[in-house]
């Protein structure tokens, strides 16, 4: 599947900051990439609809067994709030048995920026990595 796009769900605060959040998520099997995708486009959808949102995009490597997402939102306690809520939060409980990695990685930016750019979030989530498991 190729990167959907960056989709502007909403505006920023004109002059404030954003809080960004990108994620990759890596699967144990090739047999797991069709339920994980699934739950993939689903969670995005949500994020589509959630308060708080300003952005969102995502990215399936599905031979690797990757997923990435990337999203920008008005602060963190959106994000919070987006992951408390269904169907998120018994679709990532549902996944976690299949999950042979997970980084996430927050920062700010400007919110009058246009979208994020992947190799940003890419960049962000391999130092992380490199310095260690996230999850």
């Amino acid at each position: 599947m190729p990167t959907i796009p960056w989709i502007k769900v909403n505006d920023a605060e004109a002059g404030g900051e954003m809080t960004v959040m990108a994620s990759r998520f890596e699967v144990r099997s090739i047999w797991q990439v069709p339920g994980f995708f699934v739950t993939s486009m689903r969670l995005w959808r949500q994020a589509l609809r959630s308060p708080g949102a300003i952005g969102v995009s995502l990215k399936a490597q599905p031979g690797r067994r990757i997923f990435w997402t990337l999203s920008s939102w008005t602060d963190k306690q959106a994000i919070h709030r987006y992951a408390a809520t269904e169907p998120h939060r018994s679709g990532m409980r549902s996944k976690r048995g299949v999950m042979k990695e997970s980084t996430f990685v927050f920062w700010t930016a400007p919110a009058d920026s246009a979208e994020v750019a992947w190799a940003e979030a890419e960049a962000r989530i391999a130092a992380e990595r490199a310095s260690g498991p996230s999850a």
